[in-house]
């Protein structure tokens, strides 16, 4: 089995959506990796952290194209962008471009469960059997047993189906994700410890379904995306393969320091509630920041949801987990409040902070560890230096 990306999806060489001309374009892929030199400024031309990241990212850390959002305490907005948007054409990098935002889709599949949970129609420590009877069964796996905290919080020992996945390529229906997970053993017995793991926002996102008797993403829509105003921001329909609007093109490496291949267009149901939606870094960053001000859940849901335990990989060294929403230590003292994301194509990582400060980055490949690790360290300049 390969390694976990940083939020439970892997690069495989089975699934790239791009692969189809990826024969095609490996050759101008290699030549473009030694053009990446442009690097495109921002409105704003002073040096600063950010904007020396990225550039590094792009010089040294192998990613083809970054982009970032960075938003003050007063709410001025600065945009970046660094390296190139298509590797092909040697196009720059669309300025708050489109992009998959993987597992930050946890954080809008929790608040709507969490909106239900204000409502009286979904109780957290309410076993996952009540509202899916008789679903949830395996080896080890009782769904009366498991509650719907322990989902969110990634304490309920569920299998990760992703680690099984034969084909990321096709569409799948959420059920036949889950049934990959159920043929699996419990990794440990519900709230025993942490793991992250995709499954539980799947079974999530069908209790959000069961409860409202609509789909999923219409629930996102209509109590996030509408209501706080997100103009770049979807939930991609079935069978929705391309990215709607202005977007770098994402790349896949089979192997590391292999020939870069575009994986921009493919299907992203694999990932469903777990991590299936498109937005932008300044989308994002008025998401975290509108959850963390009030603007989408009652007090007490908001503060179940900030209420954390430690987490371990695929988090930051003393990350700790809440219910889709991540709390992760800063360089200058206390936290900055996201969740983070990497899917095919692309890496997105960032955070808010109490006091209004928000930063969201983008890379255009899933790198390796270490360039992880700087892409954290861009976030932290941007919330420790602004």
């Amino acid at each position: 089995m390969r390694e976990q990306t940083w939020q439970g999806f892997r690069p495989s060489g089975r699934q790239r959506g791009g692969r189809r001309r990826g024969v095609a374009v490996a050759a101008a892929v290699v030549v473009g990796v030694m053009a990446v030199g442009a690097l495109a400024p921002s409105a704003d031309a002073r040096p600063d952290g950010v904007r020396q990241g990225l550039n590094g990212l792009v010089r040294s850390g192998g990613v083809p194209g970054a982009l970032a959002s960075v938003t003050d305490r007063e709410g001025r907005t600065r945009n970046y962008t660094a390296g190139v948007g298509d590797l092909a054409t040697g196009s720059k990098v669309p300025g708050d471009g489109q992009v998959r935002i993987g597992s930050n889709t946890k954080a809008f599949t929790a608040v709507v469960v969490l909106q239900l949970v204000g409502e009286g129609k979904v109780r957290l420590d309410a076993p996952v059997g009540t509202y899916l009877p008789g679903l949830v069964r395996g080896e080890g796996i009782d769904g009366g047993r498991i509650t719907v905290r322990e989902l969110l919080q990634h304490t309920s020992g569920l299998p990760d189906y992703v680690k099984y996945l034969a084909d990321d390529v096709r569409y799948y229906e959420p059920r036949e994700l889950l049934d990959l997970a159920l043929r699996h053993k419990a990794e440990f017995a519900p709230g025993e410890k942490w793991k992250y793991s995709n499954t539980n926002y799947v079974l999530a996102g069908l209790i959000v379904q069961k409860v409202t008797g609509r789909p999923l993403p219409e629930e996102i829509d209509r109590r996030v995306i509408r209501r706080i105003g997100l103009r770049h921001t979807y939930f991609p329909a079935p069978g929705e393969t391309t990215i709607r609007e202005r977007h770098p093109r994402g790349y896949a490496q089979e192997s590391a320091g292999g020939p870069l291949v575009d994986a921009t267009e493919w299907d992203p149901s694999w990932a469903w509630a777990a991590g299936q939606m498109v937005s932008t870094n300044s989308d994002l960053n008025r998401f975290f920041t509108a959850l963390l001000d009030g603007d989408l859940l009652p007090e007490a849901q908001l503060a179940e949801m900030r209420t954390t335990v430690p987490a371990g990989h695929p988090f930051a060294p003393g990350a700790r987990y809440g219910l889709g929403l991540v709390s992760t230590p800063l360089s200058c003292g206390g936290v900055a409040w996201g969740h983070g994301g990497s899917t095919t194509g692309y890496e997105t990582r960032g955070g808010v902070t109490d006091d209004g400060r928000a930063v969201s980055v983008a890379v255009t490949v899933q790198p390796g560890r270490a360039t992880k690790e700087r892409i954290e360290r861009v976030v932290d300049a941007a919330l420790c230096n602004p």
